[in-house]
């Protein structure tokens, strides 16, 4: 038996699997592109949370290193983005001041580096001068200075901590240092890391400092930043609610006095003309009710101002108004 196909039975094949569209029908299948230096890609929302985050750690950031080397220091997250561990080597100077950082429970370690145009003026503070930036900045650190600039790292990885606490708690420790990204061989140049990038600016001194955690680490925990994003759309910075805080002051209200007791006929009502006078039969000085749209929030007494009546505000029916 011959087991080669005729062409009549090779198209009628290919017209059945491809729901007789044949290969150039809707049907067909395309190829579409991957890239393999960026395999798992994290989700916006993820790395929307992950900006919220370090956000937080900038602004903590300002007051800690300020405090630490009695400057005025000024910090703003710049970029928070997907890239390669190659990549994030590339754009790092050289030499420059690198930390490993292990992350402990996470099985893994992340890179923190700071800009030789922050590092040298840092330890020209702690070491008694002004902060002026010097002439050999392209240099290596020595041994000493190195020991020094960790004392800067460490307030970084304390303050670092505290904006991951609501995700996981990580023990972020110093496991290493460099001063040749190359040399910082803690990656596959073809893994994905998230790089945080903040810029720092101190007196005339300004550099970056960049952050890269592998991704892999942050999709694990994926649950928990999609817990953490949904409490924040909850809740809400402390801007976002002064914000609408400022927003709602500028919201217009009704209010209206009440002065119950008066009661009259439906025929009276009916018959009621302009500049008809209604006796209510009650003291000025009763206590009035006082609404906002409708809903009783306070007592107050009325009293004469000028030719016109106001209510004085006595006590609230219910606590504050902002709690009804």
């Amino acid at each position: 038996m011959d087991p080669k196909l005729s062409q009549d039975e090779i198209d009628r094949l290919f017209n059945e699997f491809g729901d007789g569209d044949g290969a150039d029908g809707p049907a067909a299948k395309t190829a579409v592109t991957y890239d393999f230096r960026r395999p798992d890609r994290i989700p916006k929302e993820q790395l929307r949370s992950i900006h919220l985050m370090h956000d937080f750690l900038a602004r903590n950031l300002a007051s800690s290193l300020g405090a630490y080397l009695r400057a005025y220091i000024t910090v703003s997250l710049v970029s928070v983005e997907q890239i390669s561990f190659g990549e994030f080597q590339q754009y790092l100077p050289t030499p420059t001041s690198i930390a490993n950082i292990g992350m402990r429970p996470m099985d893994g370690n992340a890179v923190l580096e700071f800009n030789p145009s922050l590092v040298f003026p840092m330890l020209n503070i702690l070491l008694g001068g002004s902060g002026e930036s010097g002439t050999d900045e392209l240099r290596e650190l020595t041994e000493i200075e190195s020991s020094i600039i960790e004392g800067v790292v460490k307030i970084v990885l304390h303050d670092l901590k505290e904006a991951w606490a609501p995700v996981t708690e990580i023990d972020f420790s110093i496991e290493g240092t460099e001063t040749q990204p190359q040399l910082m061989q803690i990656l596959s140049p073809n893994e994905a890391v998230v790089a945080i990038g903040f810029e720092i600016t101190m007196g005339e001194s300004r550099g970056m400092m960049n952050l890269g955690i592998p991704s892999i680490m942050v999709k694990m925990m994926g649950q928990k930043f999609e817990q953490q994003w949904s409490i924040q759309r909850r809740s809400g910075t402390s801007g976002e609610q002064n914000q609408m805080r400022l927003l709602l002051n500028r919201v217009p209200l009704r209010v209206e006095a009440l002065v119950a007791g008066a009661k009259i006929r439906v025929e009276d009502l009916l018959n009621l003309e302009q500049e008809d006078v209604i006796s209510l039969d009650i003291p000025v000085s009763r206590t009035a009710e006082l609404r906002v749209n409708g809903k009783s929030k306070f007592h107050g007494e009325i009293v004469a101002a000028g030719l016109k009546r106001g209510v004085l505000v006595s006590d609230s029916l219910a606590g504050s108004p902002a709690e009804n």
